[in-house]
């Protein structure tokens, strides 16, 4: 028995050495040819291949790119618009060039335009209806541009149809400030208030006119605003500059929300529920209709009454007067009216987005959004086909190494070419609200190139500031267009730049506070990390409020290679710039996403919060220390994830580690979101960034909840400014919660 049980011990250690030496070596075998997956993990941005990707970025391509898609007017929906949905489709599906995939989806959307066979008209007439003046319907032609017959004619989106008439008056910029001011003098009712451009949205013109008695309202472009007072095209204006004529008219979309307007917070499919249009909100109540400065000139010269206030005056060479109501006495207009004839009519429509994609090779569930919208209201040549032409050049760039088999990203590259934007942001919008869940959970960035160049002096950007330092990184690596040695970061620093505790002078990144362009879903609506970049002009040299051939018939191929940027280098340094972010955001092992910047903002809104509004809102019982504790846990939840960033080495860590350090930062921004902070902001639900009419650099809600208060001196004010303060509290702690460690 005692023998049996001795040799059965050998035998079992004989087996277990025989099983460990298999083993050992079975492991060291296999260890010595891995799976491939285990390099793949541990992918990070190849520095070599960003040098290729900004060696083959070619501004002539970026110029043929804009010739081609500036050939035809392309406004939403029209035969132009189509044209343009094809070309994406054809560039993004070239079997060398192209993406893995492009497709489009359609969207039957709420869109409104001038009857052709109607006209708008803007008249004098006299108490018997003779005609004394006739604005113009149609902008000069100087290239055979402004002559396709495709061109539409100058309107607002959304205005009313509807044949008001009356005396007119003058009411600055239209906010309810002026509309406040003017009929301290004025009796309103009945009245046409001419308005300029600047100061308040465009719908908002009319909106603020409506409760005065006011029927119908004009607005137009004042030379002072955006020309730097200068009017003749005989030798000032374009053609002879990059000032606009005087018969050019700026079209837009007149509502305050963004998206389609009869489906809020759906996607505008065949089936979707409609609310019915009488319902919408955010639009005129009464017609409006844009006018060339040619046109406005002579009827602000005309006003009689008392002289407007010294901050009203524009750049006309008379006295703007509030208007008598109506014309001087001395006027060949004297006793006339001002009459609208506008013939707009709305239409349910279907509208495309343009879409690519390049699969991730490692984390195809991730996914980096790049995007710009397709559609103009004319030509287009600067907005939006700057940016298109720029993000045509980075896929082509980025397709060729794919398709090349050179490269392909760690996580999925989305590239969206979002339909009617002029419209309200509307293909974008309804994108988000399609895929909300999946892009809710998946997308760890948005890049947004509208108006790539506005002008060739230096780069701006918004954005959140988790990405101020991609940005800076990127912008470091690329020559600056026109400036020996400089890099962009070099030359942007001259021009926009600010102190920070942390780094000293350093460019400012701006805010994406409002919605002015596609940023605005992917910001407000989903809460994701996002920017907007493009070059710009320097402010120093002109006070124009954009670029002036904006929104007009003469925003064409012509003016932007002979005004904005001649050589295309400007644009090239925008398509480097954004697509070398695109690929650290899209390869990083780690999202270079840096939350202590984040942190930095919070402080600096917070100091701002602190020294505005703490006395008084201890004088009615609030206590913004939850706020202050707040920002301070956020500040140590940064701190903390950053140093176990820098202090890991990541790439031999397990990749669940890396996963979950990314999701912290892929997630922060959603712990912003409060889906009832804002009830009277349509989609507006991030509340750091939401839009204010407070004017005040700090947290928006708190600060027009502050200024209500304050000028209501209601308990019920000073309880939403408490409800605001406790509502960032708790956001703030729930994104320190964010980057704390897992419990």
């Amino acid at each position: 028995m005692i023998k049996q049980a001795l040799l059965g011990i050998l035998c079992g250690a004989a087996v277990l050495t025989v099983g460990i030496l298999i083993g050992h070596y079975g492991i060291e075998k296999s260890g010595d040819s891995a799976p491939s997956w285990v390099k793949d993990v541990a992918k990070d941005v190849d520095e070599s291949l960003i040098e290729q990707f900004l060696s083959e970025v070619n501004n002539i391509e970026i110029q043929e790119n804009l010739r081609e898609l500036t050939k035809v007017p392309h406004m939403a929906t029209t035969a132009g618009d189509e044209e343009t949905v094809k070309f994406m489709l054809k560039r993004w599906q070239d079997p060398e060039t192209g993406l893995d995939e492009a497709w489009r989806e359609e969207y039957k959307v709420y869109l409104s335009f001038p009857d052709p066979k109607k006209p708008n008209k803007v008249t004098v007439v006299t108490p018997s209806d003779t005609v004394l003046h006739t604005a113009r319907e149609k902008e000069k032609a100087y290239t055979p541009d402004q002559d396709d017959p495709a061109v539409v004619q100058p309107y607002a989106a959304y205005s009313p149809a509807g044949n008001p008439k009356g005396r007119l008056v003058y009411a600055n910029q239209g906010k309810a400030s002026d509309y406040l001011r003017l009929n301290q003098t004025v009796d309103l009712r009945g009245t046409i208030a001419i308005t300029r451009y600047g100061g308040a949205g465009r719908a908002t013109k009319a909106i603020n006119a409506a409760p005065y008695g006011v029927i119908g309202v004009l607005v137009y472009t004042d030379p002072l605003d955006i020309n730097d007072g200068l009017m003749s095209d005989i030798n000032e204006t374009y053609p002879h500059s990059w000032y606009l004529p005087p018969t050019g008219v700026e079209r837009g979309s007149f509502s305050n929300s963004y998206g389609d307007l009869l489906t809020p917070y759906l996607a505008a499919k065949e089936e979707t529920y409609r609310i019915p249009a009488e319902n919408i909100t955010g639009i005129p109540p009464i017609p409006i209709q844009p006018i060339g400065f040619e046109d406005a000139y002579i009827l602000i010269c005309e006003l009689g009454g008392e002289a407007a206030p010294n901050e009203w005056q524009g750049g006309f060479n008379c006295t703007y007067n509030y208007g008598g109501p109506g014309f001087k006495p001395t006027s060949a207009f004297n006793n006339s009216d001002v009459k609208l004839d506008v013939f707009n009519y709305e239409t349910q429509i279907n509208s495309s987005n343009v879409m690519g994609v390049i699969r991730g090779s490692v984390e195809p569930d991730r996914y980096v959004i790049y995007g710009n919208h397709r559609d103009s209201w004319v030509h287009g040549a600067i907005d939006p086909s700057s940016g298109t032409s720029v993000m045509l050049e980075i896929t082509r760039v980025l397709g060729r190494m794919v398709k090349q088999g050179k490269w392909r990203p760690r996580r999925s590259i989305i590239f969206g070419s979002w339909g009617a934007e002029e419209f309200g942001l509307i293909g974008s919008a309804e994108y988000t609200e399609e895929y909300f869940t999946k892009l809710s959970e998946r997308t760890v960035a948005y890049i947004n190139v509208d108006i790539a160049v506005f002008a060739n002096a230096t780069l701006r950007v918004s954005g959140m500031p988790s990405m101020q330092n991609v940005i800076f990184k990127a912008a470091k690596q690329v020559s600056a267009p026109g400036v020996d040695s400089a890099s962009v970061y070099d030359n942007w620093i001259r021009y926009f730049n600010r102190t920070s505790p942390t780094y000293g002078l350093i460019p400012n990144v701006g805010y994406l506070t409002g919605a002015g362009s596609d940023y605005a879903a992917f910001v407000h609506y989903l809460g994701i990390a996002s920017m907007d970049m493009s070059y710009t002009y320097d402010r120093s040299k002109t006070k124009a409020r954009i670029y002036p051939a904006y929104h007009t018939a003469y925003d064409t191929f012509d003016y932007a290679s002979k005004f904005i940027d001649p050589g295309f280098l400007s644009h090239q340094a925008v398509a480097r710039t954004a697509g070398n972010i695109l690929i650290r955001l899209a390869d990083g092992l780690v999202l270079p996403l840096n939350c202590g910047d984040y942190a930095e903002s919070l402080e600096t809104y917070l100091n701002t919060a602190v020294t505005l509004y703490e006395v008084q809102l201890k004088a009615n019982n609030i206590s913004m220390e939850p706020l202050k504790h707040a920002v301070a846990s956020f500040r140590r939840a940064a701190d903390h994830l950053n140093q176990v960033i820098h202090s890991s080495d990541l790439p031999n860590e397990t990749p669940l580690k890396v996963r979950k350090i990314n999701d912290q930062l892929m997630l922060l921004d959603r712990a912003f979101l409060n889906p009832l902070a804002f009830p009277d902001k349509y989609a507006f639900r991030h509340v750091i960034w939401a839009s204010s009419s407070a004017g005040k650099p700090t947290f928006p809600g708190l600060a027009d909840a502050f200024a209500s208060a304050e000028s209501s001196g209601q308990s019920s004010d000073w309880e939403k400014a408490h409800y605001h303060v406790s509502v960032l509290s708790q956001a703030i702690e729930g994104a320190a919660n964010i980057l704390a460690d897992v419990i």
